[in-house]
C-alpha cells in the first residue's frame, strides 16, 4: 500500500513519456509537488508539462535527487545503469511503477474502465471519456496521447466522481516487474480492441501476446462487461474464457453493427444496430473503418453504463479527434502535411487507407521513420511493404538507433525498399531529416498529401517540411515527378 501525504514531492524519472506526463497531472491536482526527468522531451508532453508549470530536468544525473523526494516513479522505459535509478538504488529512495501509483491513488476507489489492446487505445479511450463528460457523468481519465477536445490527456475529475477511464498498455511495467500494466488495473469493465503480435522485445510472439490479454480478461469480475472486437478470432476465442458479460461490434459481425457507411472529405457516418435493432446514425469528424471499429467499441461500452443515444450522438459530432492520429498540421504551397502515431503495420495500413479516403483524389505520400522496438527489428518486413504500398509515394528514413538493435535483429531498410518497389510503388530512402525536407520538398506538387508516420519527434521534421515547401513554391510537374 502507498501512502502520500498532501503536499509530498514526487519524482518522475521518463516524464516525458505520454502516460508518464499524464500521471505527472494527475499527481499535480491531486496535490503533489511534482518534479521530473528525461533524456528527450518534444510535443506534445513538453508543452503540457511546460503548461502545469513542473520542473523537468533535461537528462537523467544523479543530482536531479537531491531534494531526496518522497516517492520516485521510475517509467518502463528506465532500465538498470541509468545514472538517475543507481541513486534512488544506492540511496534506498522510495520507487514505484506507473500502473502501482494509479491503482493505489486513482483507481481503487473508482469504476474502473480499462481499454485495451494492440491498436486504437488511445482514439477509443479518448472518445469514450468525450462520450461521459458530455452525458454530465465527469469521469476521470488517463490517456496516452492528448485529446483535441480536452486541454491535456488526464482529468482526475471530482472528488465523488463514480468512474475512471484508462488507456490499459500491454507493454511491460519497470524494470523490476515485467508484467503488462494493465494487470495492475483490476477493471471493472474494458474495451477489446485488437490482438496482433507487437512489441517484439518483450513479447516472444503472437501466443504471448495473447496469453496477456487472457489475464486481462480474467481480471474482470462476473458483474463486470467486456466489449470485444468481433472480427478478430484470436479476441472471440479469448472471450470464452471471460466470467464477465460479453458484447461484441464489428462491421462485418457482432452485436453492435455499422452499415451504411458514407466518407467525405469532413468525416464519416454510419447507422449502428445492436442485435438487429436499429439505434441510430453516428455522424463523426474522424475518417477510416478502423475508426468506425472504435467508435462501435465505445458506443457498447456508453450503452452498457446507460447513457441515451441521443447523447453519444450528440457527443461523436463533436470529438475533435487526438494529436497526432491523422492530425493535419499545417499546409504550405497546397501541400498538407498529417502528422500520425503509426508505428505497427496494420496501424500504417489503416492510417493511409484512411488518408485516401479523407483526401480523395490527392497523391499520398508515406513518410516512415521506424522508431518503435518492434518496428526497429525485421519482424513485420513482408508485412510493413505491405502496408506502405497503399501509398502513392514512399519515403523511409533510417531506422532509429539501429546501433541498439542487434545486427541480425535489425529491419534491413534496403529489402523493405525493394519489396515496396516491387509492389509498383516509387520508393526513396534518406538517412538525415534533412535530406529528407530537400528531397521530398523538390518532389512535391500542389495537392499532394504527405502523412508523416512515427511515435517520437522525427527531428521536428514537420515544421521543417512545411517551412521548406513554402520557401520553394515549386510546381513540379506530373513528368518529373
Amino acid at each position: 500500500m502507498i501512502a502520500l501525504q498532501p503536499g509530498a514531492h514526487v519524482h518522475l524519472v521518463g516524464v516525458a513519456g505520454t502516460a508518464m506526463g499524464a500521471l505527472a497531472g494527475l499527481l499535480q491536482q491531486a496535490g503533489y509537488r511534482v518534479t521530473g526527468s528525461d533524456a528527450e522531451i518534444y510535443p506534445p508532453i513538453s508543452t503540457q508539462l511546460a503548461a502545469m508549470k513542473i520542473p523537468v530536468c533535461e537528462g537523467y544525473r544523479s543530482e536531479n535527487l537531491e531534494s531526496r523526494p518522497d516517492l520516485t516513479i521510475i517509467g518502463n522505459a528506465i532500465s538498470r545503469g541509468n545514472a538517475e535509478l543507481e541513486a534512488v538504488l544506492d540511496l534506498k529512495l522510495p520507487y514505484a511503477s506507473l500502473p502501482e501509483i494509479l491503482r493505489e491513488l486513482f483507481l481503487s476507489s473508482r469504476e474502473t474502465i480499462a481499454i485495451a489492446g494492440t491498436h486504437g487505445k488511445t482514439t477509443v479511450t479518448s472518445i469514450l471519456s468525450w462520450i461521459f463528460h458530455s452525458a454530465g457523468l465527469q469521469p476521470g481519465f488517463l490517456i496516452g496521447g492528448v485529446p483535441n477536445n480536452f486541454p491535456c490527456g488526464y482529468d482526475s475529475g471530482p472528488a465523488d466522481s463514480r468512474y475512471f477511464i484508462i488507456e490499459a498498455d500491454e507493454y511491460d511495467t519497470a524494470f523490476f516487474d515485467k508484467g503488462p500494466k494493465f494487470l495492475h488495473y483490476r477493471p471493472d469493465a474494458a474495451i477489446l480492441t485488437s490482438i496482433e503480435f507487437d512489441h517484439a522485445d518483450i513479447y516472444r510472439d503472437l501466443e504471448a501476446v495473447t496469453v496477456a490479454f487472457q489475464r486481462l480478461i480474467n481480471l474482470i469480475p462476473r458483474r463486470g462487461y467486456l466489449a470485444a472486437c468481433a472480427e478478430s478470432e484470436i479476441i472471440r476465442q479469448a472471450c470464452e474464457r471471460a466470467f464477465c458479460t460479453v458484447e461484441t461490434y464489428g462491421i462485418e459481425q457482432g452485436d453492435w453493427r455499422a452499415s451504411e457507411i458514407e466518407t467525405s472529405t469532413t468525416g464519416t457516418s454510419f447507422a449502428v444496430a445492436f442485435r438487429g435493432q436499429h439505434k441510430g446514425r453516428i455522424t463523426m469528424q474522424l475518417s477510416g473503418r478502423h475508426n468506425v471499429h472504435n467508435v462501435l467499441g465505445a458506443v457498447a461500452m456508453a450503452s452498457h453504463y446507460g447513457i441515451a443515444w441521443s447523447e453519444i450522438e450528440r457527443a461523436m459530432v463533436s470529438f475533435a479527434g487526438v494529436r497526432r492520429r491523422m492530425e493535419v498540421v499545417g499546409e504550405a504551397a497546397g501541400v498538407t502535411i498529417v502528422d500520425d502515431f503509426a508505428h505497427h503495420p496494420t496501424a500504417i495500413r489503416e492510417t493511409l487507407h484512411a488518408a485516401r479516403a479523407k483526401f480523395s483524389g490527392r497523391r499520398i505520400w508515406a513518410l516512415l521513420e521506424p522508431r518503435s522496438n518492434t518496428l526497429r527489428r525485421n519482424v513485420f518486413e513482408n508485412e510493413l511493404a505491405d502496408a506502405l504500398s497503399v501509398a502513392d509515394q514512399v519515403m523511409l528514413a533510417g531506422v532509429f538507433k539501429q546501433d541498439r538493435i542487434p545486427e541480425s535483429e535489425r529491419m534491413n531498410l534496403d529489402h523493405v525498399s525493394k519489396l515496396i518497389a516491387g509492389r509498383g510503388v516509387a520508393v526513396e530512402m534518406g538517412s538525415t531529416t534533412e535530406q529528407i525536407v530537400s528531397r521530398l520538398s523538390a518532389l512535391v506538387m500542389p495537392g499532394d498529401v504527405i502523412v508523416v508516420m512515427s511515435n517520437g519527434g522525427f527531428g521536428g521534421i514537420h515544421g521543417k517540411l512545411l517551412q521548406a515547401v513554402q520557401q520553394k513554391m515549386v510546381v513540379i510537374s506530373p513528368s518529373n515527378s
